[in-house]
């Protein structure tokens, strides 16, 4: 008779997270310069409250994917957004992510025409999936990235001398309950 697997909460805890941030399609969604962010359901755009969900995100390493974006609007109006998709090797808490946004963010802040921008910001989903411009665009509408105003994305870089990366925790998300 063979000898049962023995009993481990800690990886049972982290199935049960993973399963419960894979069904409900979270991701961590932050806009510059209002600093805003925000946990959305990245499939029907709607915002998630659940505190349950907020902690499986953050306590839990995942494999992440993520899509930093920089939303321009030229003189005529006209939306373009230059983007990027990161996916880091392995495994990793949320907390520890801010050293891969901040250094990709920088670089692709840099591209953008200064003139042109009006945001910028980044969407992490703590699953192996890869996003499309148009669900990135869509994503970041519903995030209401586009009605930012361009002087205060170019004054925080100033007064901060960072790139404007949010260094807000993802933990607060969530309102508390």
């Amino acid at each position: 008779m063979s000898k049962r697997k023995p009993h481990n909460m800690r990886a049972r805890l982290e199935r049960t997270c993973r399963a419960l941030v894979s069904a409900n399609h979270a991701a961590v969604v932050n806009i510059d310069p209002s600093g805003q962010q925000v946990l959305i359901n990245w499939k029907n755009l709607k915002q998630i409250c659940v505190r349950q969900v907020v902690d499986a995100v953050c306590d839990i390493p995942h494999r992440w994917t993520i899509y930093l974006s920089v939303l321009c609007r030229t003189e005529l109006g006209e939306r373009y957004h230059k983007s990027i998709e990161v996916a880091p090797q392995g495994n990793y808490r949320a907390d520890h992510l801010t050293d891969v946004i901040e250094t990709t963010y920088t670089d692709l802040r840099a591209t953008a025409n200064p003139n042109h921008l009006v945001a910028a910001g980044w969407i992490a989903i703590p699953t192996d999936t890869t996003l499309d411009e148009a669900e990135a665009a869509n994503i970041f509408a519903a995030a209401d990235a586009w009605n930012q105003q361009k002087a205060e994305l170019n004054a925080s870089t100033r007064e901060h001398g960072t790139s404007g990366a949010s260094s807000t925790s993802i933990r607060q998300v969530a309102p508390e309950k």
